[in-house]
């Protein structure tokens, strides 16, 4: 047997949302996301930064719906996503606090011992979203994100 994986990357993550008109203001509004698809039978949308693929679920019975717990439920802790600098990662938790039935959780800070920055936040259909900057290449000059390669 092969030990090369058989897939390529992750083709989309679902979602189920407590409010998917809100959630999909959010994927659009704030984080710029195109919507691609869906089906309106299920209720489920599809969106896509070209990069990814996030499908989202209207939950059936929002006043059923419970939060995810980590300590007791298996599922989605949340869901990461990256950012190509430190400018439109501040810039997107700005929109993000901006936008209605968004609850943060924490603020952009480093991870661990830095350069890497993040921040969490809820967003208004109850899914945890993590965005993180990756800090600066190891050869930027000055530490500055971007900077092209020196020799």
């Amino acid at each position: 047997m092969s030990s090369l994986p058989l897939t390529r990357g992750v083709h989309h993550v679902g979602l189920t949302v407590l409010d998917l008109d809100a959630t999909s203001a959010f994927f659009a509004e704030v984080l710029g996301w195109r919507e691609v698809g869906g089906r309106p039978s299920y209720p489920a949308r599809f969106f896509s930064d070209g990069a990814g693929m996030v499908t989202l679920w209207q939950l059936l019975e929002p006043h059923a719906g419970a939060g995810f717990d980590r300590a007791r439920q298996v599922g989605l802790h949340h869901l990461a996503l990256g950012v190509a600098d430190e400018a439109d990662l501040d810039a997107l938790w700005q929109r993000a606090l901006a936008f209605p039935g968004v609850r943060p959780e924490f603020a952009p800070e480093p991870v661990g011992g830095g350069p890497a920055r993040h921040f969490m936040l809820y967003e208004p259909g109850g899914i945890r979203l993590e965005v993180r900057w990756p800090g600066p290449p190891a050869d930027a000059p000055d530490g500055v994100a971007g900077a092209p390669r020196v020799g």
